[in-house]
């Protein structure tokens, strides 16, 4: 519906729930109203109809002995039932003013509430055992019923039968209260309203409210007086609460409602499915008509034996729904438990996973990733639900709706494909989403009259009363924008995956953690002994430079060309064993030095050590430095530098051969909470093949004897980047120069 038509609708709602239908204060006038004190049984409030000996102070055991006797028994029972209860038929007067009358009880706070039913029948034989056949016949029918659809029909069939109204409807309400008459039986004295549908209006959230907690209301005349109840309020000081009432009059919209719909008697009986209101059967008749309480019981005994058949086919269907896809769920989470990631093990089974709420069309959706199933939106439109649902805060952990549009408004564009959402949260922390689509299904509902003109204010009711519609012609409307609806196993199927999911997730969280775990323990035994080897080599590799040297002084002229270039060797290759047990130590070492992280200037960082590294440099080398602005960061300064001169240092020693080396330093903008600094160089770079061995110990891309070097470096390099919680990375062409990468998470402090 349009959204005027919303709004309309909202204003009739809202002036209808002001209206105080439960303490209107006044009765219908087939029957009288008592109000007595629950324990003296004393006449606090009487309808104004009521018999004079029944006045407001009288005690009713003196006004009528055995009525007195009938309340005494239900008010000592302590057992009464919710709502008005039917006691038996008693006859008051004599003579002429000698009348039947059904009486029916209930409790309201400290009082007890008789009403007195004027009846033909004073001996009360039209009770329930006149009607025995009947219900037994109703009830095996019920049995052999295949459909709500059939069961309904049977409800409005026998209730008409035994009230006798022109027409009996069975009404249901959708998700936005709108009343659907989906059985209907009648003699042809009334239209047929059989298919219609009407607005929520017409049944306001009030009365709606009123049906669930009083099953039963009949208006035998709608031309009736209203009786009023005297005094306006029970000792308390509060309006009588007719909630319960039998006789209780109605609001004259509803009176307006009935003439205008052509009918003078109606009759309703609610339907509560598991406590809650499912529909009304609503009975009518062209002329007024009185249909006895014993008969009205049948008709709420009948409902009640209905509403339990009605509760009892649904769910088994839905077990039947659940079984079936109980299976399909079982194969998903097999799928899933085999793969390394339980997204490939949906991936890889699209039918059933379609299947498991009978979708057209799914999406996987994470911050960096879109894997779309079936029949889908564009990627660009999902992203931008994703984005929506990811926005929605503490949003719940299952969304459903039929009518996406409704809730995002730019779902109208592909209406076609997903006009219906299912979607489930697998993880709140990194927004993770799998969603399900159904199509658009258009279709044709017909209306009891224009819903848009369901009510205007009344001018002699007064700001808040309204006039109710005149028109229950068939007024046609187009509904766009909605799928089919999802039904609860479906529902439930959804959440069920989602718990799988994240006993996945948490499983493998698990073995992730333990494996973390003894990796963290190997790491540290392997720094503890690679520190020990290192600690206690670098002694005997300095005796061996250092006698080795006395040998080469001291007797060198004494040995011969061989035997001196056998000296050189020892004392070349023992220094580079030493420099290599430098370096090892050095990263042993790097995983036991706290940080101490401080914020500094970037560019003073570099400058002193590209002094440093000039140093070695030769001073007949073209050397061309580009170091643009590197602002502040928040690290360690001691390993930043060696970070900086590792990084500097191989990009002088890889641009040697170079006629002019240049050499570059940078920042990038900050994204994702990083800034990221650069050193590019046009050296001889290396083969992106073998990128993923750049940054291990021992791993080296270039020949010792083409340039020097442990392999040690850059591991150091991507170790004091990865302490301090960033991220090193390095690309190249093979001749051209290289460019390496490190980030720092960004910090206010660094600014």
């Amino acid at each position: 519906m349009s959204r005027a038509n919303d709004v309309a609708q909202r204003i009739d709602l809202s002036a209808c729930d002001r209206e105080p239908i439960h303490i209107v204060g006044s009765v219908q006038p087939h029957g009288f109203l008592l109000a007595l004190d629950a324990r003296s049984l004393i006449v606090v409030q009487a309808s104004a109809n009521a018999p004079a000996a029944a006045s407001v102070g009288t005690a009713l055991e003196n006004a009528y002995p055995d009525l007195a006797a009938l309340a005494s028994r239900y008010r000592d029972a302590g057992d009464q039932e919710d709502g008005a209860a039917y006691l038996r038929t008693v006859t008051l007067g004599s003579g002429s003013t000698r009348q039947a009358y059904e009486v029916a009880a209930h409790r309201v706070d400290d009082l007890l509430v008789l009403e007195l039913e004027e009846t033909d029948d004073a001996s009360g034989d039209a009770g329930l055992d006149a009607l025995t056949a009947r219900l037994r016949a109703f009830v095996q029918r019920l049995h052999t019923a295949r459909s709500v659809e059939d069961l309904c029909g049977l409800l409005a069939r026998d209730v008409r039968h035994v009230t006798g109204f022109d027409r009996a409807l069975v009404y249901r309400f959708d998700r936005d209260w709108h009343g659907t008459v989906v059985a209907e039986d009648g003699n042809g004295v009334l239209p047929s309203y059989l298919d219609l549908r009407f607005p929520a209006s017409d049944i306001p959230a009030q009365a709606r409210e009123l049906y669930r907690r009083n099953r039963l209301r009949i208006i035998p005349d709608a031309g009736y007086a209203p009786v009023p109840i005297r005094p306006g309020t029970t000792p308390a000081g509060r309006p009588l609460d007719l909630s319960q009432s039998v006789l209780r009059s109605v609001s004259p919209v509803h009176v307006a409602y009935m003439r205008n719909m052509g009918t003078m008697a109606s009759m309703s009986v609610s339907i509560l499915v598991d406590g809650a209101l499912w529909g009304l059967v609503s009975c009518h008749n062209e002329g007024p008509k009185r249909v006895p309480l014993q008969a009205r019981n049948a008709c709420d005994f009948l409902t009640q034996i209905f509403a339990l058949q009605l509760s009892a086919k649904v769910r088994g269907e839905q077990a039947e729904q659940r079984l079936a896809l109980g299976a399909i769920q079982a194969r998903l989470l097999s799928f899933m438990a085999e793969e390394d990631s339980f997204v490939d093990g949906l991936l890889n089974h699209p039918d059933d996973v379609l299947a498991l709420v009978n979708a057209s069309g799914a999406a996987v959706v994470t911050a960096d990733r879109c894997r779309l199933l079936g029949t889908t939106p564009p990627e660009r439109a999902v992203r931008a639900l994703y984005d929506w649902l990811s926005a929605r805060g503490e949003a719940e952990d299952v969304f459903v709706t039929e009518a996406l549009a409704e809730a995002f408004p730019r779902a109208e564009g592909f209406a076609d494909l997903a006009s219906g959402l299912l979607a489930i949260s697998v993880s709140k922390r990194y927004a993770s989403y799998i969603l399900w689509f159904r199509p658009e299904v258009v279709r044709t509902v017909k209306w009891g009259g224009n819903p848009v003109k369901a009510a205007s204010p009344d001018p002699e009711g007064g700001p808040d009363r309204l006039h109710p519609r005149q028109s229950f012609e068939i007024w046609k409307e187009t509904l766009k924008g909605r799928s089919l609806p999802w039904s609860l196993p479906e529902i439930e199927a959804a959440k069920d995956l989602r718990a799988s999911v994240l006993g996945i997730v948490l499983r493998r969280a698990e073995e992730l953690a333990a494996m973390s775990e003894e990796l963290q323990r190997s790491n540290k035994e392997l720094e503890a002994f690679s520190y020990s080897v290192s600690h206690d080599l670098r002694a005997p590799f300095r005796h061996i430079v250092g006698y080795a040297n006395l040998l080469r002084n001291r007797e060198g002229p004494s040995l011969s060309d061989k035997g001196r270039h056998y000296v050189e060797t020892i004392i070349e290759a023992a220094f580079s064993a030493g420099t290599l047990v430098d370096n090892l130590l050095s990263f042993s070492q790097m995983g036991r030095h706290a940080l101490n992280k401080v914020p500094g200037d970037m560019g003073a960082l570099v400058e002193e050590v590209r002094r440093k590294v000039l140093r070695d440099v030769d001073p007949g080398r073209a050397v061309r430095w580009e170091i643009g602005p590197l602002g502040r960061a928040y690290a360690d300064p001691a390993m930043l530098r060696l970070v900086v001169e590792n990084l500097l240092s191989n990009a002088v020693k890889y641009t040697r051969d170079r006629p002019e080396a240049v050499i570059e330093l940078g920042r990038l903008p900050p994204r994702d909470g990083e800034s990221v600094f650069y050193v590019r160089d046009n050296g001889v770079g290396f083969d992106m093949a073998y990128v993923d061995k750049l940054f291990g110990v021992f791993q080296r891309l270039h020949r010792v004897e083409e340039f020097e070097g442990t392999g040690i470096g850059l591991a150091n390099v991507r170790r004091i980047v990865e302490r301090h919680g960033g991220r090193t990375w390095a690309e190249s062409t093979l001749g051209a120069g290289a460019t390496f990468y490190f980030t720092l998470p960004v910090r206010e402090e660094a600014h």
